[in-house]
């Protein structure tokens, strides 16, 4: 691990003015410097053993995508193992997407399961975090 212009440079990555960088090493000598999206907005979702993350990222032509990822939390040994699944999701599909999404809960809330009350299921203010530009990275 060594400072580079003030650069903390540590197991092949490094992070600089809040943006995380992924290195990767060609022939020995040439340093490859690949930049990860910028992550926008963040917000977590905690359900139980599974925990949601709706993460907004910047393209390099300063486009926009939504990332959704599941990460679900299982028992190994004496800690844990997280299996993760991934979809992203464009600007041209979030109408498609949200008008599917509502129309598909619906049917299930009336149509399949009208005698449930869905609202005993409401969030609670610590399963839902917001994070604006911060620490929290998520790939």
């Amino acid at each position: 691990m060594f400072n580079a212009n003030k650069l903390l440079i540590s197991r092949g990555f490094f992070v600089r003015s809040n943006k995380l960088y992924i290195l990767a090493f060609e022939n020995l000598f040439k340093l490859i410097i690949v930049e990860d999206r910028e992550q926008i907005y963040s917000k977590r979702v905690r359900a139980g053993k599974r925990t949601y993350f709706f993460d907004v990222r910047s393209t390099r032509s300063n486009d926009y995508y939504l990332t959704i990822t599941e990460s679900r939390r299982h028992p190994q040994g004496d800690g844990f193992t997280y299996e993760k699944h991934k979809m992203f999701l464009y600007k041209e599909d979030f109408d498609k997407f949200v008008d599917a999404l509502k129309d598909a809960v619906d049917h299930v809330k009336t149509e399949l399961m009208p005698e449930v009350d869905f609202s005993q299921f409401e969030t609670k203010a610590d399963e839902v975090d917001v994070v604006g530009e911060s620490d929290l990275k998520w790939d």
